[in-house]
């Protein structure tokens, strides 16, 4: 039976390693994987999903007006799709993540998720949100703090490295701009 996984954690966890990992495994098997990744990223280059360690794959570009639904039925039409993958869902939108439930709902197609629990403020993105509520399996990939316990926040700084409090939400960027942090380090930084 297919289902919706969601795999959230904080920066730097591995979450596009462990997408690209799974991807390799269904080809290996000869199964053919579909990989979305949101068209606002592009910094490792566009159309791909690219891990910090060197891994990398083509994917399908999906921005706010991208009806996946469609375009999985599309893509049906020439060859089935045995699994659908999904970087950066924490910026799909509410009904994307719907779209994903009816992919895996109606046609059967497993969906793997992968994103961001929560910005810079620690509040969630709308696409975590709603797969953190309809996924049927959550996972968590752990990272650390520079303390040693478990990062579960982001903290946004400026070219100064001053911390950032409020802002845009989405506001692309790597280690250049964010460090994650356990939730102690992170409020004294952000809720202080």
């Amino acid at each position: 039976m297919a289902q919706l996984y969601f795999y959230y954690s904080a920066m730097n966890a591995g979450k596009s390693t462990s997408l690209l990992q799974s991807v390799y495994n269904y080809k290996e098997r000869g199964m053919h994987a579909e990989i979305f990744t949101a068209a606002l990223d592009d910094r490792f280059g566009k159309g791909k999903v690219a891990s910090r360690i060197g891994l990398e794959a083509p994917a399908n570009l999906f921005s706010e007006d991208t009806d996946l639904l469609a375009m999985i039925n599309e893509m049906q039409e020439k060859a089935p799709v045995d699994c659908v993958f999904v970087d950066e869902a924490q910026f799909l939108t509410a009904a994307q993540v719907r779209q994903l439930v009816d992919i895996v709902d109606d046609l059967g197609i497993p969906v793997l998720a992968y994103g961001l629990r929560t910005d810079f403020r620690g509040e969630t993105f709308s696409g975590s949100h709603y797969l953190l509520a309809w996924a049927d399996k959550l996972t968590e990939l752990k990272t650390i703090c520079h303390c040693g316990r478990k990062a579960t926040f982001v903290v946004r700084f400026d070219e100064n490295g001053n911390p950032i409090r409020e802002g845009a939400q989405v506001e692309v960027g790597g280690n250049d701009k964010y460090e994650s942090m356990c939730r102690k380090h992170f409020k004294e930084l952000v809720w202080c």
